[in-house]
């Protein structure tokens, strides 16, 4: 037996924009259903927002998101900056998304594309395991562990 987890990242009304952004950064298809689209009136405030989203690439990327019913205000949930401090990663998030590619050019694809409007948490560089590693939190609050798979 197979299984495949995928994580599921929970959004306060940035769950579109940030599934857009991983699908410009991973490829892949993009599904997007609002509330709106399972009959929620479009009047209602938060209708236009995500009740199912996934980004799924064939590189075996996959990350899926929603929008919280009555929450407003963006960022993901728990999403609070972590930081570097003493040679130690501090944060209080209860997850990262850790996403290590083959080479290092690959790697720092999906830095670049993840790093515009984040907080760079450690940049991606040589490190004493990987040929690569960093470390950033997005513009939606998610933090993102990028590395290079050890030879």
């Amino acid at each position: 037996m197979t299984i495949q987890t995928t994580t599921h990242l929970n959004f306060r009304g940035d769950a579109r924009a940030a599934l857009e952004l991983y699908q410009s950064v991973f490829g892949g298809h993009l599904v997007i259903t609002t509330y709106a689209d399972l009959g929620m009136p479009a009047e209602v405030p938060g209708a236009d927002h995500v009740v199912f989203g996934l980004v799924a690439a064939d590189n075996g990327f996959r990350v899926m998101a929603y929008d919280i019913p009555g929450e407003t205000g963006g960022s993901i949930v728990g999403g609070t900056t972590t930081r570097r401090e003493n040679n130690t990663t501090i944060t209080d998030q209860a997850l990262f998304v850790s996403v290590n590619a083959d080479t290092l050019a690959e790697a720092q694809g999906y830095w670049d594309g993840l790093a515009a409007d984040a907080h760079i948490v450690e940049p991606l560089a040589a490190s004493a395991w990987s040929a690569g590693f960093g470390m950033l939190t997005d513009q939606f609050g998610v933090t993102w562990s990028v590395g290079v798979t050890a030879a």
